[in-house]
Formats: structure tokens, sequence, C-alpha cells
């Protein structure tokens, strides 16, 4: 019993990063209306823009593109729990180069007030666990 209480926090960081990035993925394609950051794709690519400042400007679109595949990759490997040491892995980069460059960018307080450090930290931190239970990773494991 002691074990099944232990594997419901890894299961819920799981699942509370990869709704956190899929969220923002549903805003940049309208989805959350009102309550939205960009509300469209064109202002997503020009947020993408003025934070990757430091690649020529013909890259902002391709990196509008490959954050958003991998923002949606990721977390549903890891709501599946399909090889998810390297999607925990791959979020955390992924985080961390968002957390990088909004400070950069923008400064240190707005990847502060999106959590974007924690949410890198969290996802380092779930990719050096021992084994994922609730997983598909563990279902092919014990076949």
């Amino acid at each position: 019993m002691k074990n099944r209480l232990q594997d419901i926090p890894q299961l819920f960081l799981r699942l509370a990063i990869s709704i956190t990035m899929l969220s923002a993925v549903a805003d940049r394609f309208g989805m959350w209306g009102e309550n939205s950051a960009w509300g469209n794709w064109e202002n997503f690519v020009k947020y993408t823009k003025q934070l990757t400042f430091f690649l020529p400007e013909s890259m902002g679109n391709l990196s509008a593109i490959v954050a958003t595949f991998l923002e949606i990759l990721f977390p549903l490997m890891l709501i599946l729990g399909f090889k998810t040491r390297i999607a925990a892995v791959g979020s955390g980069i992924l985080l961390l180069i968002f957390a990088l460059s909004m400070t950069f960018a923008l400064g240190v307080k707005a990847p502060l007030d999106y959590s974007v450090w924690m949410g890198s930290a969290s996802a380092f931190l779930l990719a050096v666990q021992q084994k994922y239970s609730y997983s598909t990773d563990t279902l092919i494991k014990k076949s």
C-alpha cells in the first residue's frame, strides 16, 4: 500500500507538466478565448521572435513550429507514460530554453511569474525517477 501512495505524486507530476504545456498550445490556437495570452498563432509567432531575438528573424516561424510540436509530443508521451524518461528530459530542456530565453528577452520576473523554472526543474526531477508507475513503460517492461 505504501508504494502505491508514493506512486500518486509521480503520476500527478506527469499530468501537471503535461496539462500545463498543452494549455499553452491551446492558447496559441485561440482555444482559451478571453483568457488567452496570445489568442492566435500570429501573436504566438511574434512572441517567439521576441524571445528568440538572438536567432535570424527567418527562424522565428520555424522556432514557433518546433516548440509547438515538442509541446504536444512530450506531454502526450508523459500522459501515456511512454518513453517517460526521454519525454521528461525533453520537457525539462524545452522549458529550460524557454526560461533562459524569457530571462534574456524580458527580464528575470517573467519566467518566475509563469513558473517556467519550476516546470523545468519538475521535469528533470521526473526524469531521474527509478520507475514510472501507471505507465506504458511499466506495462511493456512487465511483458
